[in-house]
């Protein structure tokens, strides 16, 4: 249970912003207004009066024709201008409603001149997240020379590098040297991609095709460099790449020293990374930075740089969020402070209307990591009394307790609960290795007929058992006995 325990408060830390961020050596694609540039225009004649805006963002919501309604604008007497027109497209991209800023965009291509190579750009991208990177390639295929620019090339290429098409990718980028239509962003998203699939080699390749190449790096360029030199174990040359950052006028934040500091973690080096974390501390750091380097310093196991920050972020933060206290008790729990573990969750708890299962299955998790099964039913109790309702973690945590402890009426009864909110809410849950083996043994020591198909009947639910459990019902004359039925 400890094991398993241990590795999902982990698991966790990296689904937390701060870790995404922070401790993670993998790069994302880089987003999509990067590429395409947020298209921002208010000098040009050419987007939609107010109520012509309004009745747009009303058929969208609405899932109406939003072409009828700008050409009811336009009959009604409404002059269009470029700018309004662009407004709810950057605004739909922000809320992932393509579709609409997609039939914004084409009827702004239908109806002016005024487009340039940034709306083009915007074009190319709504149309590879709204119908498919076929559609994407066709319009672009279908731009004069003269359109096929960096943005418009670049827009393609990210549209590659976001689905991971590593072939596409690579000979559009070559073809974008070929034709001098090549930046840093550009680079950036190859960068992402080789990082993404595994080929920290090729960035270093990259990065120093840029430099033969007078190409402008950038914080993301030198980030990523770390990020894969940590990757290829090469320390020196990690941190080669701050001081030459340095000494090339690049800027370095809080996120380098973070990124940095980790890739000493994870190679032992805890003093060097102490330091990487104290030189972040000094900079100025606002709230997701101060909350990285809590779970940094509760990762080399520094209680005092936790509990430093900590007081820095309600100095700057009077009022922590849950988030905040979820970062502060996983530290906590990382270095084995129970008691404040259990005092920063009474506050949170007397402070925060708000509650959050999250926090509460810390303390969970600490509690039966040492058989504390009496405060673990406290605390579940608790819970319930307040209205909230216990989450998968929750479920899954009490199911591994009490199958480590051989009591598996329980167990099953948290499993059973699991499966049927994890069916209800359509999401994948998959227990620990350790907790589906301590089942599997249960059941060939006791041939319990009745308790293994309760077992598979919930786990069906969720997902498909493995044929270890197949036989071991076979054995038990079980799917003989249901196909007759």
């Amino acid at each position: 249970m400890g094991q398993v325990a241990s590795r999902s408060s982990s698991a966790y830390l990296l689904r937390t912003t701060a870790a995404r961020r922070w401790l993670s050596a993998e790069a994302k694609a880089l987003p999509a207004e990067s590429a395409a540039a947020t298209i921002s225009t208010p000098n040009e004649e050419g987007t939609v009066g107010g109520h012509g805006i309004a009745n747009i963002t009303t058929a969208a919501k609405n899932k109406g024709n939003i072409v009828e309604a700008l050409d009811k604008a336009v009959n009604n007497g409404i002059p269009i201008k470029k700018w309004r027109i662009i407004t709810p497209i950057n605004q739909f991209r922000r809320d992932k409603n393509y579709q609409a800023a997609l039939q914004l965009s084409e009827w702004m291509e239908s109806k002016t001149s005024l487009i340039n190579n940034a709306d083009r750009a915007v074009r190319i991208e709504l149309l590879a997240k709204s119908k498919n990177l076929d559609s994407a390639e066709e319009y672009f295929n279908g731009l004069q020379d003269s359109e096929k620019t960096t943005r418009t090339y670049g827009a393609l290429l990210n549209c590659y590098c976001a689905k991971k098409h590593l072939e596409k990718a690579s000979e559009l980028f070559e073809k974008m040297k070929e034709v001098n239509a090549i930046s840093t962003l550009n680079y950036n998203n190859m960068i992402s991609l080789y990082l993404q699939t595994g080929q920290p080699e090729k960035v270093v390749a990259l990065v120093q095709e840029m430099e033969e190449n007078k190409i402008d790096r950038d914080s993301y360029t030198c980030n990523q460099l770390i990020n894969s030199y940590g990757m290829l174990k090469d320390i020196d040359a990690a941190e080669g790449v701050l001081e030459k950052m340095k000494a090339d006028n690049i800027k370095t934040d809080s996120f380098t020293y973070g990124n940095l500091a980790t890739i000493l973690f994870k190679a032992g080096l805890l003093d060097k990374a102490q330091s990487v974390l104290e030189k972040m501390e000094e900079m100025k750091n606002g709230r997701e930075e101060l909350r990285t380097l809590i779970t940094l310093y509760g990762q080399i196991s520094n209680p005092s740089g936790v509990y430093r920050v900590w007081e820095s972020l309600k100095s700057a933060f009077p009022k922590p969020s849950n988030k905040s206290y979820l970062i502060m008790l996983l530290a906590l729990s990382k270095l084995g402070d129970f008691e404040n573990l259990e005092k920063y969750f009474r506050e949170w708890e007397s402070e925060n209307k708000l509650y959050d299962m999250r926090i509460s299955n810390v303390l969970l998790d600490s509690y039966l990591r040492r058989d504390m099964i009496g405060e673990a039913e406290l605390l579940y109790n608790s819970v319930l009394k307040r209205g909230a309702q216990p989450g998968l973690r929750t479920l899954e945590l009490l199911t591994s307790f009490y199958v480590k402890n051989s009591q598996f009426d329980l167990a099953l009864k948290y499993l059973e609960m699991g499966a049927s909110q994890a069916a209800k809410s359509k999401k994948k849950w998959v227990l620990p290795n350790e907790t589906v083996e301590g089942f599997l043994k249960y059941f060939e020591e006791n041939r319990e007929a009745d308790a293994t198909e309760k077992y598979y009947e919930s786990l069906k639910r969720v997902s498909c058992p493995d044929s270890t459990l197949y036989d071991c019902m076979l054995s038990f004359n079980i799917v003989d006995q249901k196909a007759q039925a």
